[in-house]
């Protein structure tokens, strides 16, 4: 029981600090929550995505993450939709509905959450933490496909609910981080180091801001957003993302015979709640907002319960030899 409340209050509780700091300041300032998304899609999602992938080297492991990670996406797609199939659900509920089980939080809970995972307690060695640098390696390939998935498939599934398919590719096209994906990938075959060049100072801290203001965003959505507790369809795409994703997660897990670090990597991050850019493409496509923020808020509050004891089996699951 102490190891479970010292994940609670080492891994999980900090990230809903900046969740209630955003939720607190919305309150008092009544802020602008368009403002804070256009700023995550078209600066900070773009060039985390940029600086992770060009400085993280490819190993198997990630490889293995990077297929895993698409079949879980895959799966939840078939899985979605033969739920909103049978709930009988319209064509825009159905994709808002998509949305919240398939994308969950990788970057701004994801990443955190590894990072102070792997940071603390069991995996500390002296000072220092050893398994951290393969941990985030393997987290990145996890939000290469899932950033890139959602602010591409994401937005068009949003986007199709009230716009043309044409429209809603053009939404796509115009993410920059469907471009940053191919540009890191070929830069890192050029034999020239880009770090050396003054627009990666802008880069790293435009990395760096993702996750707070990410946290803050949530918060804010939060703020403006009424819970309601009877809606038996937000309660489904909970217990699909929280509950189904982790099992889809474990037995991919096993069929790929993956062990150690990478594999409670992949375990942790499957266990993350629905993204927050699931709620903000659909306030921006206007594609049932409501729905989506409050899949979004109640996947956050529960997965405190459930990523701490994901992150428990996780390592009776696959121990560190």
């Amino acid at each position: 029981m102490a190891v479970i409340v010292q994940i609670f209050l080492q891994n999980i509780l900090p990230l809903f600090f900046l969740i209630g700091l955003g939720f607190v300041l919305d309150r008092r300032f009544n802020l602008q929550i368009t403002t804070l998304t256009k700023i995550n899609f078209y600066l900070f999602v773009p060039s985390f995505t940029f600086v992770n992938l060009y400085t993280t080297d490819i190993r198997l492991d990630a490889v293995k993450a990077f297929i895993i990670t698409l079949l879980i996406l895959v799966t939840n797609y078939g899985l979605s939709f033969v739920l909103a199939k049978i709930r009988k659900y319209p064509k825009s509920l159905t994709y808002a509905f998509q949305n919240s089980v398939i994308f969950y939080n990788s970057g701004n809970i994801g990443i955190p959450l590894v990072t102070l995972v792997f940071s603390t307690g069991i995996y500390l060695a002296g000072d220092d933490a050893p398994y951290l640098t393969l941990a985030l390696s393997i987290q990145v390939m996890i939000l290469v496909v899932q950033n890139v998935s959602v602010n591409t498939f994401g937005f068009f599934n949003a986007g199709r609910a009230s716009l043309s398919i044409r429209q809603a590719l053009v939404n796509v096209l115009k993410m920059p981080t469907v471009y940053m994906v191919p540009l890191a990938f070929l830069l890192k075959l050029v034999p020239y180091d880009i770090r050396v060049l003054p627009i990666w100072p802008v880069l790293n801290y435009a990395r760096n801001g993702l996750v707070p203001i990410a946290l803050l965003s949530l918060g804010i959505q939060l703020s403006k957003s009424q819970l309601k507790l009877d809606n038996r369809d937000v309660y489904l795409a909970i217990f699909t993302r929280l509950v189904i994703g982790p099992v889809l997660a474990l037995l991919f897990i096993w069929l790929f015979q993956m062990e150690g670090i990478p594999a409670q990597v992949v375990f942790i991050s499957a266990s993350v709640p629905t993204a927050v850019n699931t709620a903000l493409i659909a306030v921006e496509n206007d594609n049932h907002p409501d729905f989506a923020t409050q899949v979004v808020i109640m996947t956050t509050i529960l997965s405190s319960l459930t990523m701490t004891g994901v992150i428990y089996l996780s390592n009776i699951l696959f121990p560190v030899i």
